[in-house]
């Protein structure tokens, strides 16, 4: 990035989402937070549940949303950080073994171990997105977070593998490169999105995080401090806004006003004397109704969507291992009543959460919409932290090109024919 003094440490988020795209231009400071420097936004009407099903209007959304970032930041953007979702992401747990090679353990005892635990058997389609650690055992002895140094023979790792479907990746980084940008790395939004809201103490305890986006809904599950559990619900703000056009019988982009502005999530909380005005289809004049018959039409389709998830939570076998409760974060979820009915259909607290440790523009960001922008942000600069993330233990192995190294793929593919050729013909002949 250039045209602004401290550019050579600012990242970029790239959140393409159903509803709309953000990118958030930020920076670390000292203390280990990050200072936004610039935002972008701009509608989305490329996307469908997480999947490109327009390349065109998703480039000209990234377009505005990275113009507006730049001007707000006043620098370029080069590279960006990209959020995926949908329900074609799948996940797995998985664990690999080596033997110690010194009796002390090194990075590349580690490096090993995890491609160890990675080397499982995937569907035709899926690429390997994140191996994410969960903890180590040497000999006997379980429970380590961070092995490196430790003496021992056997080394055992258990890891959360993350998988996306090739087709749907390759589309959303076509649409980037096609605004000039470069792909840094593709990160699962829900594990962005807990970087941003989740405490170190939730994650300690264990929280189920949901992220209710426009077109899904994201889960991750965390117990003693490392990511167990994640899931993709295809059921989110869209289908609230598409009942609420069904049953008032009004157009979608009013329908979306609505719910916006006057819906409720809770039939009790909403007054049934307080009347909104409905626009109706063509030339007909707009009709009255009460802010209490809006919610009996939203109240069904969230209690549908928590009852998912929390069968989704129990399935996965740790319902009874998250005492922190549920948070909840992204745009849906900021509906009056939400956190009430939640409450009433998981047992457990629930909390609506904004990214936290930001600075700069916080007033804006503070948001749960900007919960996965912040996240992959955090994700970012952690990366950085760890040694570009391939040679991170503790935090997150992403399995991704690198910038630079998409940079020298470049440069070799553009110079290098001649030269592939030459040694070609050396080697064999």
């Amino acid at each position: 990035m250039a045209g602004s003094p401290n550019a050579s440490n600012m990242v970029v988020g790239l959140d393409i989402g159903t509803s709309k795209v953000v990118a958030i231009v930020g920076q670390p400071t000292d203390d280990g937070g990050i200072e936004i420097a610039g935002i972008g936004s701009h509608p989305s009407r490329g996307m469908k549940r997480g999947v490109v099903i327009n390349i065109e209007s998703t480039v000209l959304s990234i377009q505005r949303a990275v113009e507006e970032a730049e001007l707000m930041a006043g620098c370029d953007i080069h590279s960006v950080y990209v959020g995926v979702a949908g329900s074609h992401i799948s996940s797995m747990n998985s664990d690999g073994v080596v033997a110690i090679k010194e009796r002390e353990v090194t990075p590349s005892d580690i490096e090993r171990v995890i491609d160890s635990a990675r080397a499982r058997a995937i569907s035709e389609g899926q690429r390997v997105l994140h191996v994410l650690p969960q903890e180590f055992s040497i000999d006997t002895q379980g429970g380590i977070r961070e092995p490196l140094g430790m003496s021992g023979v056997r080394l055992e790792a258990q890891v959360h593998l993350v998988t996306a479907a090739q087709n749907a990746v390759q589309n959303i980084e076509k649409c980037v490169r096609r605004c000039g940008l470069d792909v840094d790395a593709i990160i699962l939004e829900q594990l962005a999105s807990s970087m941003a809201v989740l405490t170190e103490d939730e994650r300690e305890l264990g929280v189920c995080m949901v992220d209710i986006g426009g077109g899904t809904t994201d889960m991750a599950i965390f117990t003693e401090g490392a990511i167990r559990h994640t899931a993709v619900i295809p059921i989110a703000g869209d289908q609230v806004t598409n009942d609420i056009a069904m049953a008032l019988r009004t157009p979608t982009q009013h329908a979306e006003e609505i719910k916006v502005k006057y819906a409720c999530a809770l039939t009790q909380l909403a007054a049934s004397d307080e009347m909104i005005k409905v626009p109706s289809v063509g030339d007909r004049p707009a009709r009255d109704l009460s802010r209490q018959a809006l919610a009996e039409v939203v109240e069904p389709r969230y209690e549908e969507l928590f009852t998912l998830v929390r069968d989704e939570l129990r399935r996965s076998g740790y319902e009874d291992m998250v005492a922190a409760g549920v948070v909840l974060t992204g745009g849906t979820s900021r509906m009056e009543g939400v956190s009430e009915l939640a409450e009433e259909i998981f047992h457990m607290p629930v909390r609506i959460a904004c990214p936290q440790n930001v600075r700069g523009l916080a007033d804006v960001v503070r948001n749960p919409i900007y919960a996965t922008g912040v996240g992959l942000l955090h994700y970012a600069l952690q990366e950085t932290r760890h040694g570009q993330g391939l040679e991170s233990h503790g935090g997150v192995v992403a399995a991704h090109k690198g910038r630079n190294e998409l940079a020298r793929r470049d440069i070799k593919d553009g110079h290098s024919a001649l030269a592939r050729i030459k040694g070609w013909f050396k080697g064999n002949f």
